[in-house]
């Protein structure tokens, strides 16, 4: 037999058995010139060394081997030979048990020529490879896929960037490929590692380096896509791994300055724009946080916050910004808040603006903490700064070594706390907004007996800066607040909260509540038109929105109104107050007016106005000069705007007859000589004429005969002094005589002689005082001892007390109860019942004998 008749047929085509020298040859050996998909001219030039014959028994070998080496031309630069590729691809469908074998074998082949240097024949092998892998899906593709894995580890170990590339493109084509069998023992740690790594390239030539970089991005994102989803698979939300990708993608990302400026020309920009590796990066990072699960998300995010505080990326805070707007706020980045409340205020104000930047974006479907504990979070580093600033150390001493707060930086810090908050409350629903907004309120000290307030020169700062900054952070929630019914927007225990901090001392905060007062009630965006307090002759160029006022407002109106103009009232008469407080009121006034009156609600506003007036007239409080003349100014602007609202002609010709008069003779007395930059007053106001004023006769008279209640209109305007007073520390002494003089007034009976009073003097309005702020002061005692009693007692004590209680609740009860059931006597007197019991007998009323006395 010849050697031809043991070759089989066709087996003179394959370079493995048979060797000749091309156009192109070197010492007898073929120099591999192109590849498949790569341009062998990427490479160095290498000899290649053709596969020998093993043997003169090729007819012999296993026929996988001789398919697998079928597919492989004489000269590389061929590429694959397709008709021997679908015969080996038969074979494969036909024979699956074989697949592993082939691809070990192919494995082999591939290892050898990457040591050789035969790349055309390692591009080969690889699109082999990619093309089995999309036509195989049986069950013994897992033995095949450990070869691929290999081959493609090979590739990537190899220090050729276009080895590399060639790999990482193999593994995304078969990370996009859904197997149908699981696998229980493969391992993507190398790949991970090695596609982290190749994300960092230093190469020297930068094209070389974009495109070994996108590879690595690409190959992050296909383990990602790999294992996610397959609970067999390694688990890639590991730290382990973690660790190594989100850097990796997030070191892309900070790069992108840099590869935009070192972009040869504008023409190439265009193709730049597509092979730019942050915004791969950012689509491979959305991608990640998208595909984790709650759980999860701890691991994705944390790397993130430790890079950003390797690199000191909080404080430039551009690229933290961009970072967390891909991945919108978590509670980690909350809680890492916590963990640098003794880092610098710029540290973490550059951490609260990344959260202030990441709020606005829209949160569905975002992994989040719950709302209210991401208020508590913000406003408790707020308090934290607060005591920074006043104490000058993170320790609270100062000692040697600590570290010297700068008090403008923590000032910084809060503001941008402030608008965090802010931030935050512009994305909730309004019935979110709501509770966030009670919560706040809860937090502000007060000094009432329900609140404990720091004492000391030290206490009554920090109080007063708690004060301002939740109040701060109050107004930037209720700002663009929108709620159709007032009873939710202003419950009664928010109000009163809010309404007790308009008695204190301190302008700024008074200030404060005046402009949330004015958030809540501007529904229909009239608040701006009213920023300047003016006399207009003709409202309609302020194009006001105004609606009728619906069940909802009236009956919160006629709960709250009498509060509201009481503490409107009193903040009028303070001495404090500046132009903006003045403007506060007026656009306060004006949109109560617009948003919530009815008939009833003008004529006590219009009532609340003239007793203003008479503050300003009488001057009992003692006012400076600028203060009345405000006064006077506020009147007549307000009044202005009522009358042209209300549109009742002889209201308006009588306003508008007093304002000219003043035009005239007393311009001191209107808005525009007053709330001016440099105010014209007048330096006496003794003397004011009645022509000057706004007379309550007169007006009751117009608006009577316009179907208002003028009985009402004629009564003088009188706050109702209630316990809130205390919380503003500066009774009047004409207030405590009007409180003497009404408890005397109702203790003694009208027909009874009445004592003389005793004489009142300065040691015993002196008295007075000190001995109602001692019996406050043990009535907070006592009230404290209550609650440390329930908060600290045994649960046995504090039962057996209420069960007291109770019982003595029941026994009085009990007798009441008996009194009020127990039946007439009988005229007829008693019988004797069962158990020598007396009781009382009940005789039909016409059966009894009445007196004489009573016949009519």
């Amino acid at each position: 037999m010849s050697h031809t008749e043991l070759t089989p047929t066709g087996s003179t085509n394959n370079p493995a058995q048979i060797s000749s020298k091309g156009p192109d040859e070197k010492n007898g050996f073929p120099v591999d010139t192109t590849s498949h998909s790569i341009s062998p001219s990427q490479f160095c030039s290498e000899e290649e060394i053709p596969e020998g014959v093993c043997g003169c028994c090729g007819a012999l070998r296993p026929r996988y081997k001789r398919l697998v080496d079928n597919i492989f031309p004489e000269d590389p630069e061929d590429g694959l030979v397709k008709t021997n590729m679908e015969k080996l691809t038969f074979y494969a469908l036909s024979a699956p048990e074989k697949l592993d074998r082939i691809g070990a074998y192919l494995s082999e082949r591939l290892i050898r020529d990457v040591g050789r240097h035969r790349y055309g024949y390692v591009c080969i092998a690889m699109e082999a490879l990619d093309q089995l892998l999309m036509a195989c899906h049986c069950q013994s593709i897992n033995l095949f896929v450990e070869s691929f894995l290999k081959m493609v580890a090979k590739l990537l170990e190899s220090e050729k960037p276009n080895l590399q590339i060639l790999g990482t493109n193999s593994f995304v084509k078969f990370a996009n490929i859904e197997e149908d069998t699981p696998s229980y023992h493969r391992s993507y740690d190398f790949f991970v590692s090695r596609f982290s790594e190749m994300c960092h390239s230093s190469h020297d030539d930068l094209e070389i380096k974009t495109k070994i970089r996108m590879s690595g991005i690409k190959g992050l994102q296909g383990v990602v896509r790999k294992t996610v989803n397959d609970e067999l698979q390694a688990n890639i939300w590991d730290p382990q791994h973690m660790d190594k990708i989100v850097p990796s993608l997030l070191f892309n990302l900070q790069h992108v300055e840099e590869a935009e400026s070192r972009s040869p020309s504008p023409l190439q920009a265009p193709e730049k724009e597509k092979e730019n590796p942050a915004e791969l990066a950012e689509r491979c990072l959305r991608e990640l946080l998208g595909r984790a699960a709650f759980g999860n998300i701890k691991n994705a995010i944390k790397p993130v916050l430790i890079h950003l505080d390797n690199h000191s990326l909080w404080e430039p805070k551009v690229f933290a910004i961009r970072c967390f707007k891909i991945i919108m706020y978590s509670i980690q980045l909350l809680s890492h808040l916590d963990a640098n409340s003794r880092s610098a205020a710029t540290v973490r104000a550059g951490i609260v603006e990344v959260l202030s930047e990441a709020a606005v974006i829209a949160a569905t479907g975002s992994v989040g903490p719950t709302v209210l504990e991401m208020f508590n979070t913000l406003l408790r580093q707020l308090r934290l700064s607060i005591d920074y600033a006043l104490t000058g150390s993170y320790d609270g001493a100062l000692s040697l070594g600590t570290k010297i707060i700068k008090e403008h930086e923590e000032r910084m810090f809060q503001e941008a706390v402030i608008k965090t908050i802010g931030s935050f409350a512009s994305t909730l629903p309004t019935y979110q907004r709501s509770e966030v907004i009670l919560f706040i309120m809860s937090k502000v000290p007060l000094p009432s007996l329900h609140h404990a307030m720091d004492s000391g020169r030290a206490g009554e700062n920090r109080n007063r800066l708690t004060q301002i900054m939740l109040l701060k952070s109050l107004l930037q929630v209720s700002t663009g607040f929108q709620c159709s019914n007032m009873m939710s927007a202003l419950p009664s225990n928010f109000l009163d909260r809010l309404l007790s901090t308009a008695l204190m001392e301190d302008a700024e905060i008074r200030l404060f509540v005046l402009e949330i007062l004015i958030s809540f009630i501007d529904r229909h965006g009239n608040r701006h038109k009213f920023s300047t307090i003016s006399t207009l002759s003709d409202i309609s160029i302020l194009k006001l929105k105004v609606d009728k006022c619906s069940r909802q407002d009236t009956v919160f109106m006629k709960k709250h109104s009498q509060q509201l103009y009481r503490h409107i009232y009193l903040s009028c008469k303070e001495e404090t107050n500046i132009q903006k407080h003045y403007e506060a009121l007026y656009g306060l006034l004006a949109l109560i007016s617009i948003e919530l009156a009815n008939e009833e609600v003008v004529v006590d506003l219009i009532r609340l106005v003239l007793a203003v007036q008479d503050v300003a007239q009488v001057n009992e409080e003692n006012l400076p000069v600028y203060n009345r003349c405000a006064l006077y100014a506020l009147g007549a602007a307000y009044l202005n705007l009522i009358s042209q609202l209300t549109t009742v002609p002889a209201f308006c010709q009588h306003i508008h007859e007093v304002i000219e008069t003043r035009k005239k003779e007393a311009p001191y007395m209107l808005p525009e000589d007053v709330f001016v930059e440099r105010p014209r007053l007048s330096q006496n106001l003794d003397g004011v004429v009645i022509e000057f004023l706004f007379r309550q006769s007169k007006i009751s008279e117009v608006l009577g005969g316009s179907g208002y209640n003028s009985d009402r209109l004629c009564l003088p305007y009188i706050p109702q002094l209630t316990d809130e007073d205390r919380l503003s520390k500066r009774k009047s002494i004409g207030e405590t005589i009007s409180l003497q003089v009404e408890v005397e007034s109702r203790n003694s009976p009208e027909k009874e002689e009445r004592v003389p009073a005793e004489e009142i003097t300065y040691e015993t309005l002196k008295k007075a005082i000190v001995d109602s702020v001692a019996v406050e002061e043990q009535e907070r005692e006592r009230r404290r001892q209550v609650v440390e009693k329930f908060q600290k007692a045994p649960f046995e004590e504090i039962a057996a007390h209420c069960g007291a209680r109770a019982s003595l609740l029941q026994s009085r009860l009990n007798q009441i109860f008996e009194i009020t059931i127990r039946p007439p006597p009988s005229p007829s007197g008693t019988i004797t019942a069962a158990y020598g019991q007396p009781q009382n007998h009940s005789i039909p009323v016409y059966e009894m004998k009445f007196p004489d006395l009573c016949v009519y």
